[in-house]
């Protein structure tokens, strides 16, 4: 039985099923060594990295890290901090202190409001799972124009590319800014013709992004984007 690895076609495992066998690898998240095999416990996506066999879940939930960069949608705002959904399993706040701007007490809602999308990064996740966002970097900010998406934890990679070659092919063809943040979330910003060129890709990122023949199927839509093949 064979493993995938980068850019193989991803293999789907049911709990219970044999993923390979256990010599000379060690199993990760989501796998089990069982006497000359490693299988599976739980269902998911294969991967191999630096020797190690682990099982991705389907529609992974996103698990903040400290330094990820995340797209952020406002849920909600008290006087001195935002709430943001961030496509995990817990809300992120946002103090006044960490934002780009100088914010009086009581005036939050003039800056973002309910459903307002931010680029931020985890400053940090405490172990109460607080998850503290930061505006304060280099390019973090509201995001006013452009389109927000959503793929698949799994896929991230897949729409990067390696050494993030395959993103900015993306953005020279499509001649939009194009923002793949580390909780699933995607911004297109640009002209019409590559927002509609963009949303074909992500399309096909989320329907065969896990298949072998992906890179080509990317390179035959490539043809017909608004800047030409990069």
């Amino acid at each position: 039985m064979s493993v995938s690895g980068t850019g193989a076609e991803l293999r789907l495992v049911a709990p219970g099923e044999a993923i390979g066998a256990a010599s000379g690898v060690r199993a990760g998240t989501g796998a089990l060594i069982q006497g000359s095999e490693i299988i599976a416990t739980r269902l998911g996506w294969v991967q191999q990295l630096n020797g190690v066999i682990s099982v991705d879940p389907v529609n992974a939930a996103y698990m903040p890290r400290s330094g990820d960069l995340v797209i952020g949608v406002v849920e909600s705002v008290r006087n001195n901090l935002w709430f943001a959904d961030v496509n995990g399993p817990f809300n992120g706040l946002l103090p006044m202190s960490l934002a780009p701007w100088k914010v009086e007490f009581g005036a939050a809602r003039e800056q973002m409001d309910v459903g307002d999308v931010m680029l931020a990064r985890v400053q940090e996740v405490d172990e109460a799972h607080n998850v503290v966002l930061t505006m304060k970097g280099v390019g973090l900010r509201r995001l006013k124009e452009g389109v927000m998406s959503k793929i698949s934890m799994n896929l991230i990679s897949r729409l990067r590319g390696e050494n993030d070659e395959t993103l900015r092919s993306l953005k020279e063809a499509s001649d939009c800014r194009i923002i793949v943040a580390e909780n699933g979330r995607v911004w297109v910003d640009g002209g019409e013709d590559g927002t509609a060129f963009m949303r074909k890709v992500l399309d096909l990122v989320r329907n065969q992004g896990h298949m072998a023949n992906f890179s080509q199927s990317l390179a035959t839509l490539m043809n017909d984007a608004p800047g030409g093949v990069a």
